[in-house]
C-alpha cells in the first residue's frame, strides 16, 4: 500500500479508525481524505444527547470527534508513519448542535514542524451551511508508543518503524485489554451517587459519571473505566477526546451542583484542554473550580486525574452560558 496516494491514505485512515476502540464503538466513519486533511462523521444516536429538554448534543461528543479527526489529519500530513499525541485542544461552540443528527468534522493539518503539528477544523451538521463548532489543536510528534508493562523499570523508547502495511494491520487488529493492565483506583466502599438522574443526559449516562461526597473545594466526579473509552490500544490509554468530554461534563455538573435551584443546563461557549500525561485504563476523576461567574457567563477550571489529584493527566477551562428562562 502506498500511503502517499489518495487510495493509500484512505486505507490507512480506515485502518486507523478501526483500531481505536472508542471510534469503532461510536460508529465513526471517513468522509474525506487528502494530504494533510481528513473528514470524519459520527452517526446520529440518542446516546450523544446532552440536554434532553432543549434537544442538544453534549459538547463532549463534538470534542471526541474533533480530536479524532485532527489526529487523522496529522497522520495524513506526515511523510512517514510515526506515533503522535494531542498536546492541547480548543473548542469554540458557535451554535447549538441538534440532537439525533449526524455530525461531520473536517480537519486540516496546516503546519508540521520537527516536533509539533498544528491542526484546525470545523464541525457541521447536515442541512446547516454554517459550522456548529471550530477546533484548534496541537500534536506532539514521535511520542513513545510502547506498552506500559514493557516500560516498567526502564526509560521509554519509541516504537520501531513500521511499514504502512504493518501499521494498518496493527491498528486494525482486535484490541484485548489484559486484567493486569487495568489499574484499580477507586475504593469499593466509597459512598457516591449517579451524577444526575438517568435519562436527563444520555451522554452522561453513557459515560456512567458518578458524584462523590461534597467537599470544601466542590464535588468530585468519577468516570468508571470501560474498554470502549480506549483511544490508544498500544499503551493502552484513554482517548484524549474522552478526557475532554469528561472535563466538559465535570465543568457543567460543577455549575449545576454549586448553583442550587438553577433552571436549565449551562451551555458551553468554549473549552480548552491541555494534556499533561497519558491516561491509563483506570477510573478517572474531575473536580471544578469557578474562576468567575456573572449573570450570563461562568468561567470554570477543572483538574482531571487518576491516581493522585496532585498529578493530573489533564487540566482544562471553559466558559459556559448560564441558563435563563427565555433561552
Amino acid at each position: 500500500m502506498d500511503i502517499f496516494s489518495n487510495n493509500g491514505r484512505l486505507q490507512w485512515v480506515e485502518a486507523f479508525i478501526k483500531g481505536i476502540p472508542y471510534a469503532r464503538a461510536s460508529g465513526m466513519y471517513v468522509t474525506e481524505v487528502g494530504e494533510g486533511r481528513a473528514g470524519l462523521g459520527l452517526p446520529a444516536r440518542d446516546t450523544w444527547t446532552g440536554d434532553t429538554e432543549r434537544g442538544l448534543i453534549h459538547p463532549g461528543v463534538l470534542s471526541v470527534l474533533a480530536d479524532t479527526a485532527c489526529g487523522v489529519a496529522v497522520g495524513t500530513a506526515l511523510t512517514e508513519i510515526e506515533p503522535f499525541a494531542t498536546l492541547d485542544l480548543r473548542m469554540d461552540y458557535l451554535r447549538p448542535a441538534l440532537a439525533n443528527q449526524e455530525i461531520v468534522c473536517r480537519a486540516e493539518c496546516h503546519r508540521v514542524s520537527r516536533s509539533v503539528a498544528f491542526v484546525r477544523g470545523e464541525l457541521f451538521q447536515p442541512g446547516r451551511a454554517e459550522p456548529v463548532a471550530m477546533v484548534n489543536a496541537t500534536f506532539m510528534r514521535a511520542t513513545a508508543n510502547t506498552r506500559r508493562q514493557e516500560r516498567a523499570g526502564s526509560a521509554p523508547t519509541a516504537a520501531a518503524p513500521m511499514s504502512p502495511d504493518q501499521a494498518a494491520a496493527s491498528l486494525s487488529a482486535p484490541v484485548s485489554i489484559e486484567p493486569s493492565q487495568v489499574f484499580q483506583s477507586t475504593p469499593a466502599d466509597l459512598p457516591e451517587t449517579l451524577a444526575i438522574p438517568p435519562g436527563r443526559s444520555p451522554y452522561v449516562d453513557f459515560l456512567n459519571v458518578h458524584q462523590q461526597p461534597q467537599v470544601d473545594a466542590g464535588p468530585v466526579f468519577r468516570l468508571p473505566f470501560k474498554p470502549d473509552l480506549i483511544g490508544n490500544p498500544i499503551l493502552p490509554a484513554l482517548h484524549g477526546g474522552v478526557l475532554a468530554g469528561f472535563g466538559e461534563t465535570g465543568m457543567i455538573l460543577h455549575l449545576v451542583a454549586t448553583n442550587p435551584g438553577l433552571q436549565g443546563v449551562p451551555r458551553g461557549v468554549d473549552f480548552a484542554i491541555a494534556y499533561l500525561r497519558s491516561a491509563k485504563p483506570v477510573d478517572t476523576f474531575v473536580q471544578g473550580t469557578t474562576v468567575r461567574q456573572g449573570n450570563r457567563v461562568a468561567l470554570v477550571q477543572v483538574n482531571i486525574w487518576q491516581d493522585d489529584p496532585q498529578r493530573p493527566v489533564a487540566q482544562a477551562r471553559g466558559h459556559c452560558l448560564m441558563p435563563r428562562g427565555e433561552d
